[in-house]
């Protein structure tokens, strides 16, 4: 999400720190090129135009022009006034209330709400909470299997629902379902529709009245671009949104939606979907995603996702087997698994600085769909043979390579690199010790 506009932004700074001094002209120039990079990503115009008579109001100010490096300057002026477009500060869920809390997410058809329910449900129950998730689309009876299908995915029960009942009934029964079952956070499925229409909104609207939600949260796809923009404007309009859940950010969307919406609808982004798993939702911040745009990475979200996904002490056996020279294959599938666990390769580069303006890193990075077969690999070997790779002769080879639908020479390769590793750490460790090998690993 947003690479265009990031690469556009990059090539524009670029030029204007050529300049060793700079005018009003080429700050005019440059805010020009910014500009277009905003309206191509699909930020609403007057978004744009605001922005930048704000930049221009700045960057041409005593502060910068005066500075001795005014060009970093600017690049610090369009930074904090992205972070502000988008809200300024992180704008945390409502946790605090009599429970259980309710929160209703409401949104158009194909907007990934049922999902949504689901990835939230999954984030509320790490936070130590006990969620329930209610299925009130009866409009659409694959959404209520598939929001039980999710929930039993991430151990999260789920209200009954019966079709031919309505949806405020179902919503009403739940709250003493969702007591019985203990739990503290109730979360509406609401229903849908391919476009904004009264009788959604009546729907919706009774269903808020009668249940008081805390969070009324609209699920909205980024990859509509504008047309997210109205869409919540437009249920804002008819049931007081108190936040937004931005969709499908990992996806090939322009962005303008996350740049546009608080801006024009006045209504903060409180998550952000940045992909399928269901684990993929992180809180909005706007600082953070600002430093992204701009090639500043972000580095405090790339450490929290490491600290959620890599089991500290299992790093630290793993360097006392390095440190020993006794690190296995089964070891190596292990680390494979926690790095996977991350995130995509690419999302996890977008979070390092200055990494989009290193020339081709991203082809450089693994195919994740290589890192799959090394897994296959290794998961087609026995017990015996993960633990003592020396044992693997050539019929074994064989047998591995079609156990995991491979070649041999792949077999080999994977062999031979593992070996490399070793030597590699071995020596190592005669440098710097256990010591050195425990900085290597994502702790």
């Amino acid at each position: 999400m947003l690479d265009h506009l990031s690469e556009r932004l990059a090539e524009t700074f670029k030029k204007l720190k050529g300049h060793g001094k700079l005018s009003e002209k080429n700050i005019a120039d440059a805010l020009r090129e910014v500009r277009l990079a905003l309206l191509e990503a699909d930020v609403h115009y007057r978004v744009a135009k605001d922005f930048i008579a704000r930049v221009r109001q700045r960057a041409v100010g005593k502060e910068v022009m005066k500075s001795l490096t005014p060009a970093q300057q600017v690049i610090k002026v369009v930074n904090d006034e992205l972070t502000e477009l988008m809200g300024g500060r992180l704008e945390p869920l409502t946790l605090q209330g009599k429970p259980p809390l309710v929160y209703m997410l409401v949104g158009l058809q194909g907007s990934g709400k049922t999902t949504t329910c689901a990835k939230l449900a999954l984030k509320l129950r790490k936070q130590g909470r006990q969620p329930f998730l209610v299925p009130a689309d009866l409009q659409r009876p694959a959404a209520i299997e598939q929001l039980r299908k999710l929930g039993a995915q991430i151990q999260v029960p789920v209200a009954e629902s019966d079709p031919g009942s309505t949806p405020v009934k179902v919503c009403l029964a739940a709250l003493s379902q969702a007591a019985r079952a203990g739990a503290d956070v109730i979360i509406l499925d609401t229903a849908g529709r391919l476009h904004v229409d009264d009788e959604l909104m009546a729907e919706l609207a009774l269903i808020r009245e009668k249940l008081s939600p805390v969070e009324v949260l609209l699920v909205a796809d980024a990859m509509t671009g504008q047309d997210a923009v109205n869409v919540a404007q437009a249920f804002h309009d008819r049931l007081g949104l108190s936040g937004v859940v931005l969709t499908k950010l990992d996806g090939d969307a322009r962005g303008g939606a996350a740049l546009s919406i608080r801006a024009v609808v006045d209504v903060p982004i409180k998550l952000m979907g940045v992909g399928e798993k269901l684990d993929a939702i992180e809180d909005f911040h706007p600082d953070r995603l600002a430093g992204r745009i701009l090639g500043m990475g972000d580095v405090l979200s790339l450490v929290e996702k490491a600290s959620e996904a890599i089991d500290q002490q299992q790093a630290e056996k793993l360097a006392a087997k390095m440190a020993a020279n006794q690190f296995t294959l089964e070891d190596f599938r292990d680390q494979l698994r926690q790095i996977k666990k991350l995130g995509s390769l690419e999302s996890i580069l977008s979070m390092i600085p200055g990494a989009g303006k290193i020339k081709g890193l991203k082809n450089m990075a693994p195919d994740e769909k290589e890192l799959k077969r090394v897994e296959a690999i290794i998961c087609s070997m026995t017990p015996g043979e993960r633990r003592n790779h020396g044992i693997i002769n050539a019929s074994r080879r064989r047998r591995i390579a079609k156990g995991s639908g491979t070649s041999v020479a792949e077999v080999n390769r994977l062999l031979k690199n593992f070996v490399q590793a070793r030597k590699m750490m071995k020596s190592m460790t005669k440098m710097g010790g256990k010591k050195a090998l425990r900085n290597m690993l994502p702790m």
